[in-house]
């Protein structure tokens, strides 16, 4: 294996995308779910939310690549198989959801469980004066504060 000298020590850059990896998995079984309930939306917001939820799978679809690359511009290799991402998610899966405002919760959570733990990855980043994982956490937490707080008006009276 050819030695990665980036400026960052390895157990710093190790802890990072260990922390990127769990961040992976969240935004990959977070896809799935935007996915599923895209397809599988009824009710009389089904145009609105059949819109909403593709948009959001999209974003995070490209999301898990720039993730990924990250891992790997560390040194590491990504997971990238369900058992992977199974073992490593906080997420538990939404399996025959049917309606529209379970989904639209659904959705809410995952976006915050994510939010959380890029806050949660910052100090980590910080200590191994890592600022490109630091760029991509406040990417992603802006994303997913956004989102969050778009959803859970949806669900406001």
């Amino acid at each position: 294996m050819i030695r990665v000298n980036i400026g960052i020590e390895e157990p710093n850059r190790k802890q990072v995308a260990e922390g990127l990896a769990q961040i992976l998995a969240d935004t990959y079984t977070l896809y799935l779910k935007a996915h599923n309930f895209h397809w599988n939306v009824r009710g009389p917001m089904f145009q609105t939310l059949h819109q909403m939820f593709e948009r959001q799978y999209q974003e995070l679809a490209l999301a898990v690549d720039t993730i990924a690359e990250r891992i790997r511009a560390l040194g590491y290799s990504a997971p990238g198989s369900y058992r992977e991402f199974g073992q490593l998610t906080t997420m538990k899966e939404s399996i025959g959801m049917t309606s529209a405002r379970d989904m639209i919760q659904a959705l809410l959570d995952g976006n915050e469980i994510i939010g959380r733990t890029c806050r949660q990855m910052f100090p980590i980043a910080d200590r191994a004066s890592d600022e490109a994982t630091a760029d991509l956490l406040t990417e992603r937490m802006e994303y997913h504060e956004k989102t969050a707080w778009m959803l859970r008006s949806l669900l406001e009276d």
